[in-house]
Parts: C-alpha cells; structure tokens; sequence
C-alpha cells in the first residue's frame, strides 16, 4: 500500500463529505513533526473558503469525522489549523504483514526508461586514486538505484586512452624507461605508467627552470621545453597513425587495464559497456566538421575550429586546435552522438567532478545548437565535490594523491585490527576473519564516502571511517551481524517464526514498521535526487532504531510464544532492508561478526 496516496485519499473523502466536491483546493498532508503526536499532518488553511470556519473548527471537524467513519484513524489532535492524524495500530500491523509478503518490497515497477550512466572514465597514465574512488562507488550506486526504480540501466565506463597526457607518459617511458615492463619490475601496470606521468612532470619542470635561467620568459619556456615539444609530435603522429608509437601505446595501455581491471574488481563496480575515445574522437570530428556546414562553428586563422557562446552568456570554446587534433569537446560530441544512436537512450547521465560544470553546460549548448536538442535536454551531469585529506589536495603530477589499491589494502588491513581488538572476529576461521575484515573494511570505506551529499567537497578520515560506533559502515554491518546471530539462534533451537504472528504491536514495533514502511519512498528520492545519501542516511536510522528496540525487548528469551514470534520477523524483517539498503551502496553485510 502507498500510505500517503491512502491517507490523501481518506482524507478527501472527509473534507468533500462535510464540505463538498473539492475545486481546486489543494490537500497538504505531511509526516507529523516528531515533537508532535500523530503520524500525518493535514494543513487546513486551504480549506477555510470550503469550510467557511475558523482553522481550529475545520481541523476538529474533519478530525472528528475520520474518527467516526475510517477504523484506520485511531485519534486526532490539533494544534491551531494542524490536524494531526493518529493511525490505528491494527493499520500498522497490516503493512507489516503486507511488507513481510512482498518479495519485491523496496523495488519498483519497470518504467520502460533506459538510461546510460557514465562513471570511472579513467585517463590511461596513471593508476586510480581517491577522487576516483568517489567517482566510481557514487555511479555504481546510483546505477544500482536507478534499477532498483525500474529503469533499464546501461553502467558506461568512458576510458580517456588518447591525448596529450597519455603521450607524456609515453615519451618519459621511451626517455627513461630503460624497457621496464610490470613483468620486469612486479609493478602493477597502471603504477608503472603512472610513475613516468611524474617522471615526464620532473623533467618538463627542469627543462623549463633552464629555459628561464637563459632568458626565456616562463610562459615561453613552458612551450618550447624539448620534453613537451617531443609529446606533442608524438601525438601528431599517434594521429596519423604511426605505426611504432602506436604500437607503444597498445602495449601501455594494455598495462594500464590489467592494472584498472584488478582495482575494480576489489571496488566491486563493473561496466555494461566499455567506450574508448581513441574510436570515438574521429566522430566528434566528422560532427566539427557539421557544425562547419551549417556555420555553426567558425575556422580562425590558424586553422583551428571554434563556437561562440558569447550570445549564451558563455565564452568562445575551442573544438579542434590548428593542427587538426582534437580536444575533450570533440570526443565528447562524438561519443555523445554515438550512445544516443546505438542505445536508443531516454537519459544520459555523466557522474563527473565539479571542476567540468562549465564543460557539460558547454557540450549540452553545442548539440543543441547542431540540431540535437532531443539529445541535449536528457544529457544530465552528476557533478560531485572533491575528496580531500587532512593534509590537503591531492596532485597526480606531482605523485602525492592517495592510491585506490593502497588505500583498500589499508582499510582492510585497518578493520581486521579493530575488528580483532574488539572480540569480533573470535571464533571465526583464518578464511571467514579474512572475509569479515574485507567486507567492513570496504563497507567503511563505501559508507564514508555515500553518507556524504555528492555535491559537497567532503573530508576523508580513514581512521573515523572504521567505527562501530556512530553513523559508519561498520555500525550498521555490525547491527546485520547481530540480527543473523539471533535468527540463527532461534532455528538451532527450533523456533519457527514462518506464520503471522498474533500479536499486538507495541509503540517501539510501530515506530519500526514507520521506518520500514518508508523504504520505498526512501528508493524513489534517492532516485530521483540522484543521492545515494538518502539510502545511508535511511538505514542508518533503521540500525540505530532496532539496536534500541533490541536493548530493551529480549526475543529468544521472551515467553509469550507470539510476541516472541513476532519479535523475530521484525528482525529478520529489518536485517532484509538493511540487505537491500546497502546491496543498493555497493556495500557487503556479514552473517557473523
């Protein structure tokens, strides 16, 4: 049952049989605040026309009425034009009964929408680090949201495998590489090619000190140093296909994805389609070349291609420079073009860092202008704040950014110490604690990183993410532990749950089936908002609730047969959202802990 539709229904009902037909009037009907009593809140101040009395009359007449005719209303209350509706508690054990039976509860109906959502797009010089951690685990959530509404999902990885910064680490590899291979070396792949991005910064940063020192001003210097000029015609030739340097950036590249595939595989995220912007930039080109035809874009006279915004409100935006090689916008145009045409797309969603708001405003402007605003008015970008540590910014040139293996190797290393101090890892076998510490350690990584609104630039604290105190990953993987130890408690000792309990609920019991009663709704805004935030923040109360409910109500040893029962269905009950709530984070709840 959808208990708003319900209460808004019931509620019609009254007013129109002690007012007439509604024309117009707008019901406003909200959760009544906590410090209030009752559950749903009826505004009446729109009414007052309909009525004709005052705003305390009108809410006490329409509360009285439901009283007298609806058994679902159990008592109302009002505080100057507020009816507060109480529901009757027989209501709520009915949607608890109807949430146990419904297999399906928390999951919506297909929706026939198939959506595309881009995240990852990981560069090919150089290995994923925190930011790109934030940027995977939030796609692969809201992907994992947006199905769970009932869209048909498309989880894209956009891989940045061209260009001038991938060309850098190739010629500090050639200059300096010596043949290093991950073989020779028992590097990771993406770690090798990554540490000659920082050795190419090293050098480039020497040759342009030298530069200055002869003379050259600094802005000159950065284009004539010898190390920058030499990418730059590698990647000349990379587009005319030369055959060595592209036979070198297979081989790099090849690293690089052995090295990405091994990271991804530990996040627990993966790609329904993999696109590469070495097959994708030549389209964008072909739609440059469009955008010249119609005089769109506009050719200056070094050769270069561009668009003028300035009518929009915005600037001049390049999109192909003079010597015919491409920038971030034509690749875009191109594979922006390409995921509309092959995938029939109703949505297309980019999970990008804030720093590219200006970027994605820009592409949705161009395709609108080159005749794609069907295309262009369903492009949405999830833009999302920057991870930072204690110690400041991280800077991938300079090798100070926080490496995503290192860091999951540490939170692992980190929760089986915890864990192992704190007694909960006593029993299990080297392969389960093994398990455990790699399930809270990822889940208190996840958590740290979800809990957080997308758009805020966020804080990441391992040591605070490792709690099983608090609003943490662990806390709530520790509630689901400790809901399977007593369910497996009560089948050793032979106690069935599987019919319906006849048993009154108490107020604790109702203010659970509240919360589990809004698990739907709960899904639907994080869908809609794009957030999976809402989800932890949702199941975070729900395991602080129920830990509460469990300190003071004993199940195994309570001695009323159906309380007992029914006590043991509203854990299994919850243990099952807290499933689904953290299957939908990317995150992994225990059995045993």
């Amino acid at each position: 049952m959808n208990i708003e539709k319900f209460i808004a229904d019931t509620v019609q009902g009254a007013v129109e049989a002690l007012y007439g037909p509604l024309t117009g009037e707008q019901l406003q009907i909200q959760k009544t605040r906590k410090e209030f009593a009752g559950d749903y809140t009826l505004v009446t101040f729109p009414l007052l026309k309909k009525s004709r009395k005052s705003p305390e009359m009108t809410a006490n007449e329409i509360g009285a009425w439901l009283k007298e005719n609806k058994a679902e209303i159990k008592d109302f209350n009002v505080i100057k034009g507020f009816l507060n509706l109480e529901l009757d508690p027989s209501f709520w054990a009915d949607r608890f009964t109807e949430i146990i039976a419904d297999k399906e509860f928390g999951y919506g109906q297909p929706t026939g929408r198939t959506i595309m959502i881009e995240y990852s797009s990981p560069n090919t010089n150089k290995p994923l680090h925190l930011g790109h951690i934030r940027n995977n685990l939030l796609g692969y959530s809201v992907a994992e949201i947006l199905k769970a509404n009932g869209h048909s999902v498309i989880k894209a990885n956009l891989v940045n495998d061209r260009g001038i910064h991938i060309c850098k680490s190739m010629l500090a590899w050639q200059l300096y590489g010596e043949g290093e291979t991950p073989a020779s070396s028992g590097m990771k792949g993406d770690h090798l090619v990554g540490k000659y991005y920082v050795e190419f910064d090293k050098h480039y940063k020497a040759e342009i000190k030298e530069l200055m020192a002869e003379g050259m001003s600094e802005e000159e210097a950065k284009k004539q140093a010898p190390i920058m000029r030499g990418a730059q015609e590698m990647l000349r030739k990379w587009e005319t296909g030369d055959e060595e340097v592209r036979a070198l950036w297979s081989t790099m590249n090849g690293w690089v994805y052995d090295g990405f595939d091994v990271t991804y595989k530990a996040l627990g995220v993966d790609f329904d389609k993999v696109y590469y912007e070495s097959q994708t930039y030549l389209l964008g080109k072909s739609l440059v070349e469009e955008g010249l035809a119609k005089e769109v874009f506009y050719r200056r006279e070094d050769n270069s291609v561009w668009i003028d915004l300035t009518g929009d409100g915005l600037d001049e935006k390049l999109l192909l420079r003079g010597d015919g090689t491409s920038v971030y916008m034509t690749q875009d145009l191109g594979t922006a073009f390409r995921r509309f045409e092959d995938n029939k797309l109703d949505d297309m969603i980019y999970v990008v860092g804030n720093e590219q708001n200006y970027h994605f405003q820009v592409l949705k402007l161009v395709l609108k202008k080159l005749g794609y605003a069907a295309w262009s008015d369903h492009i949405t970008h999830l833009s999302y704040g920057m991870v930072e540590l204690p110690e400041g910014k991280m800077k991938s040139r300079e090798g100070t950014v926080v490496d995503a293996d290192d860091l999951i190797a540490d939170m692992v290393k980190t929760a089986r110490e915890m864990s192992a101090e704190l007694g909960k890892l006593d029993g299990c076998t080297e392969e389960e604690a093994e398990a455990v510490s790699t399930m809270v350690g990822l889940g208190a990584l996840k958590y740290f990183i979800l809990k957080v609104d997308p758009k805020k630039t966020m804080l990441f604290d391992p040591r605070e993410s490792i709690d099983f105190n608090g609003n943490t990953g662990p806390f709530i993987q520790y509630t689901h532990a400790r809901i399977c130890s007593v369910l497996r408690k009560a089948a050793d000792q032979g106690i069935a749950y599987d019919t319906k309990a006849e048993a009154a609920l108490i107020p604790e019991e109702i203010e659970l089936v509240k919360m589990l009663s809004d698990y739907p709704a709960t899904v639907a805004a994080a869908g809609e908002n794009f957030a999976p935030s809402i989800i932890g923040a949702y199941i975070y109360e729900l395991a602080k609730s129920f830990n509460g409910y469990y300190h003071d109500h004993s199940i195994l040893r309570e001695e009323n047969v159906e309380v007992r029962k029914l006590r043991l269905q509203m854990a299994a009950t919850v243990a099952s959202v807290i499933r689904k709530g953290m299957k939908l984070l990317g995150i992994d709840v225990p059995e045993r802990m």
